[in-house]
């Protein structure tokens, strides 16, 4: 019998909303307790994740609020650990991962060998004025690992659950021309994105992870398209001025 869920979290965190994705995949019963990064409560660390970052879960223990978290509770964090974490709690009722063990290290590989390389290329620009072109050869990689059809690995899996946040996230920021690259740069790698035939796999791809309810009751784009405007094109301003 799975025991109680409560998984802290917080909308702007694309590793946060991997463990919200795999939660609602998963069919499992849990609670939510939004955490403010910039103003994270006090009890957070020493009660919950030592590190005071999102996600974390408190795993067992008596029913109680998610501010006062039982000392009987597991607490564990890490989004990666999270992932497998709740694909083994669901495994005999809503499997998250597929039983085949090559597949399985597909998945794994996937994760390993797209987000190695997208991560560094996206945020080197949202955050250091880097040219975010780069980010088309990480999407290169990604479509040359997918199946022709379907998911990371045919079945829906942690593996796009993993990978999806960062998607959602480097979209919306190009599409709106956030970040502190050069002004314009975004939105023509955007535009590369939604019209090139060469990224048309990337195209289906991402319509199927975002299609689904287990993204879309995840997702806050306007609270994302908030905090990522004011945050990254002030770094823009202030790599202009520096000039």
């Amino acid at each position: 019998m799975v025991e109680l869920i409560t998984l802290y979290t917080a909308k702007i965190c694309p590793y946060a909303q991997r463990a919200e994705i795999a939660l609602e995949e998963s069919g499992l019963p849990y609670k939510r307790y939004e955490i403010d990064l910039s103003n994270k409560p006090e009890w957070y660390a020493p009660k919950v994740n030592p590190a005071s970052k999102v996600p974390a879960i408190a795993y067992g223990g008596p029913d109680v609020a998610p501010e006062t978290p039982s000392p009987e509770s597991a607490k564990i964090a890490e989004s990666l650990v999270l992932l497998e974490f709740i694909a083994d709690l669901s495994a005999s009722t809503k499997p998250l991962l597929p039983a085949d063990p090559v597949a399985r290290a597909k998945a794994r590989f996937f994760i390993e060998a797209v987000l190695s390389k997208f991560t560094g290329a996206f945020y080197g620009a949202l955050t250091r004025g880097e040219d975010p072109a780069p980010v088309l050869d990480t999407i290169d990689i990604l479509q040359g690992l997918l199946p022709e059809e379907g998911y990371v690995v045919g079945e829906w899996s942690i593996a796009d659950a993993a990978v999806t946040p960062f998607l959602a996230r480097a979209l919306i920021s190009f599409k709106h021309d956030i970040g502190a690259y050069d002004e314009g740069a975004g939105k023509k790698l955007y535009d590369v994105l939604q019209t090139d035939a060469k990224y048309a796999r990337f195209r289906k791809y991402y319509a199927d992870v975002s299609s689904r309810p287990s993204f879309k009751d995840t997702w806050h784009e306007d609270v994302v398209i908030d905090v990522f405007s004011k945050r990254f094109n002030e770094l823009r301003i202030q790599r202009l001025a520096q000039k």
